[in-house]
């Protein structure tokens, strides 16, 4: 009974923080529909079981499909295709060839950038062909401070990515439901539910600059533990803000 019981907390705490998202932030309108971008990793696929979960007793009603864009660098996505049959959510797998073009034909040396804007587009497009009105990513808070600082370091910027955003040029709005979650918690989630995580055939994975950020935040809270919790409130609050002003 213990491993069921963990699976309800944890998907209760999730289903908690979502729906305070939901409401504070206005991200689900009645009759949308949402596609999940599904990479294949923990935060992605907790975010598709939690959204499963979330709309039996969503006071909107919305519908929900899976995208997984395959980069062709020979991940394996049947466990991701089993998993969305359990949840009754239809998937599809669109197939490119962005993985040629990121690391042979443009060798990119920060590859992550480009990556996410192509990735960005092929869901748009697919998201058109299904008639998808937004589209439902994985991000949580830790990814929105360590978003922060990489804008600070590397492009001299006070800047992060919003809950929630309208792309004007596909016409899609992207919505970030588990932005109040901690990466701890979807961690929690992946394993408690033993989700099909995909392991990441990318070259780049575990060597990029948003994997120095994530280290260094870590090092930080080893020092100051509330340093983490004090970052993300301080990007949520932006009434706190007190910056220098000409």
């Amino acid at each position: 009974m213990q491993p069921l019981y963990n699976v309800f907390m944890t998907l209760q705490k999730i289903l908690s923080g979502m729906r305070r998202a939901c409401t504070e932030l206005n991200l689900i309108d009645d009759s949308d529909s949402i596609a999940v971008g599904v990479s294949g990793g923990k935060d992605s696929l907790a975010l598709l079981a939690a959204l499963a979960a979330f709309r039996r007793f969503s006071p909107q009603k919305f519908e929900l499909t899976a995208i997984t864009i395959d980069l062709g660098l020979g991940a394996d996505y049947t466990p991701v295709k089993e998993f969305c049959d359990s949840l009754s959510v239809p998937y599809v797998l669109e197939s490119t060839d962005i993985g040629d073009v990121i690391f042979n034909v443009r060798k990119e040396k920060n590859p992550c950038s480009l990556c996410s804007k192509m990735r960005r587009g092929a869901l748009a497009s697919v998201m058109q062909k299904l008639g998808c009105n937004k589209l439902a990513l994985g991000h949580h808070a830790d990814d929105l401070a360590e978003t922060f600082l990489l804008s600070l370091f590397y492009e001299g910027r006070l800047s992060t990515f919003a809950p929630k955003a309208y792309m004007s040029r596909s016409g899609v709005t992207v919505i970030r439901p588990l932005i109040y979650i901690s990466e701890a918690d979807v961690s929690a989630l992946a394993r408690d539910m033993k989700l099909p995580v995909v392991h990441n055939p990318c070259p780049a994975n575990h060597n990029t600059q948003r994997e120095y950020v994530k280290k260094l935040i870590k090092n930080i809270n080893a020092d100051i533990p509330i340093a983490k919790e004090r970052m993300i409130s301080a990007i949520t609050h932006p009434e706190r803000n007190n910056l220098w002003e000409k």
